[in-house]
């Protein structure tokens, strides 16, 4: 029970801003073992945000209620994956050699390129979080939770699946050699949790079930598809994978699930 309870703040304490006071470590295994707790992590603040989101539309049009809900996203994450994401940018958009492009990610400093990324993602981010709360009645909002849970299990099938870039170097380090049962284990998370997520459509009527059921099916093989192909892409190029890569991995499936999402609301209602 002790293992376990460690292994979760370890996960909360990483991935997420949370005021958890339990001082489990970083020791690598301790690190392994906390990647199953992950997709709750995103289920944890795509709660957070979700409530943040209904209390902004209820006070505020469309576009300024998905600005403040897009400001507590990123903050409950400390901005850890948008780091990863502009490093990602900087280096994968400069077209220079291998070695050049890993040298690149460990600069702390943030170049145009990333600067460029990042300003369209979060553009990205906010439309369709204005577009989805534009269309969505109150009891539709959380599944928001979908994107942010299965961008955090796709984090833990990346290191369970794809070599290191740098092998023992850096804090993904840490997870190389992932058992293939930890992945199992978040997968079988994210799903409980999706389907936990969709459950409260229930509240609106056999009408609002469209919406959430194709939401829980369509939305995990989009993250599989999808980070799939930039998780071969990027391997291609730099011969594995990266710390910053993991989060970039994060941040672009966020955008194409809550994409999807918007996609599937405006389709099927």
């Amino acid at each position: 029970m002790r293992e376990r309870r460690d292994a979760a703040a370890a996960a909360f304490q990483f991935l997420s801003r949370f005021p958890v006071r339990s001082q489990p470590g970083f020791s690598p295994e301790l690190l392994k073992r906390s990647v199953v707790y992950y997709p709750l992590v995103g289920a944890a603040i795509g709660l957070c945000t979700a409530g943040g989101a209904a209390a902004a539309a209820l006070l505020l049009p469309p576009l300024p209620a998905a600005v403040i809900t897009l400001i507590l996203w990123v903050g409950l994450t400390g901005g850890l994956h948008l780091d990863g994401w502009m490093d990602s940018a900087d280096a994968l958009l400069s077209y220079r050699p291998r070695e050049r492009m890993l040298e690149i990610m460990k600069d702390s400093r943030v170049g145009a390129m990333g600067v460029l990324a990042c300003v369209l993602l979060l553009l990205l981010k906010v439309s369709l979080l204005a577009a989805l709360l534009e269309g969505s009645s109150w009891f539709e909002l959380p599944l928001l939770l979908l994107p942010l849970i299965w961008s955090r299990w796709f984090m833990v099938r990346a290191m369970s699946r794809w070599p290191l870039a740098r092998a023992g170097e850096g804090l993904a380090g840490s997870f190389a050699g992932l058992p293939p049962l930890h992945e199992k284990r978040a997968l079988l998370s994210a799903a409980l949790l999706s389907l936990a997520a969709c459950a409260l459509p229930a509240l609106g009527g056999t009408a609002a079930w469209p919406l959430p059921l194709a939401a829980v099916l369509l939305l995990p093989g989009a993250a599989w598809i999808c980070g799939t192909l930039a998780a071969r892409r990027v391997c291609s190029r730099l011969g594995g994978l990266t710390g910053d890569i993991y989060g970039a991995l994060n941040e672009l499936l966020e955008a194409v699930l809550l994409l999807l999402l918007v996609l599937l609301q405006h389709n099927i209602q």
